[in-house]
């Protein structure tokens, strides 16, 4: 046996070796998915029944056109999209506004004004929450979309560093050329910058949706009306037994998770080339 087949010997075996770790590694990843996938195909029975089938006997496929034809299911829906788009608007508005003048102008105190910001995202949430509810009270707007929505009109400081770092990516001298053709600082942002800058305008805008779709907390601090309630608050209220109290369809539940697992899937393979470009940019060309 030559030298080269010995090689390539060795690297079948490597090569085997590594996708078998890989593959290993995925099924143990996907299992939670799985069995979720798994339980929300059984009957109410089937899911206390032990030991616990993997692959039902008798799948249950109509649990999930019940949890889907659930009037309260399309309430929740409408809402979770009204707190993704007002969210998603304010963020992207708010944060590109702030992180302009950060990377883009020279003045004095603008390094220190970004270590504060920075310096704000080592708050942890639970130590804001108590005065945000009596700030939101004396407002009156608690049991409305208003606490969840208004607040990111005031910028995030993650979605404030990742335009910046973006921002400084571009040349100063664009900037420069406008305002010697007559532009102003607000046009050279709104006609220039921003329309070369969509890979990050769509990525703090997938980070931003996909974090309101899946947002548990907030809602469950400020929103206490049924028909105000979002997809991820609903789901875990819904889908009682009837005529038993505290007794939760977990087969629906269950559904109803594999349901909400869509549609930030289908937005990541959509928007994964600008995610990519977008995170990649800001990382390592400031």
């Amino acid at each position: 046996m030559g030298y080269s087949q010995t090689k390539n010997k060795q690297e079948r075996s490597r090569k085997i070796l590594q996708y078998s770790i890989l593959i290993i590694v995925a099924i143990f990843m996907m299992f939670p998915i799985l069995w979720i996938f798994s339980n929300s195909l059984k009957t109410l029975n089937g899911i206390s029944q032990y030991p616990p089938k993997l692959i039902p006997d008798n799948p249950q496929f109509q649990n999930y056109v019940e949890v889907i034809k659930n009037s309260n299911t399309l309430i929740y829906l409408k809402n979770s999209i009204i707190l993704i788009v007002g969210n998603t608007i304010g963020t992207l508005l708010s944060s590109a506004i702030v992180a302009y003048p950060l990377a883009r102008m020279n003045f004095k105190g603008v390094n220190a004004i970004f270590a504060i910001i920075l310096a704000t995202m080592m708050v942890p949430t639970v130590t804001t929450i108590i005065p945000q509810f009596l700030l939101f009270r004396q407002l009156g707007w608690l049991d409305s979309f208003l606490p969840l929505i208004i607040p990111s009109f005031f910028a995030y400081p993650y979605n404030v560093f990742l335009f910046r770092q973006f921002f400084k990516t571009i040349p100063k001298s664009i900037d420069e050329s406008a305002m010697i053709d007559g532009c102003t600082r607000w046009q050279v942002f709104t006609k220039i910058l921003v329309p070369i800058s969509k890979p990050i305008f769509i990525t703090v805008g997938v980070l931003s949706a996909v974090y309101w779709w899946n947002e548990l907390f907030t809602p469950l601090i400020f929103i206490d009306s049924e028909n105000l309630k979002p997809l991820t608050v609903g789901a875990l209220t819904s889908f009682k037994v009837q005529g038993a109290t505290n007794l939760t369809a977990w087969n629906l539940q269950m559904a109803m998770a594999m349901i909400m697992a869509i549609p930030p899937m289908i937005l990541y393979l959509f928007a994964s080339r600008f995610l990519v470009e977008g995170v990649k940019t800001s990382g390592l060309k400031d």
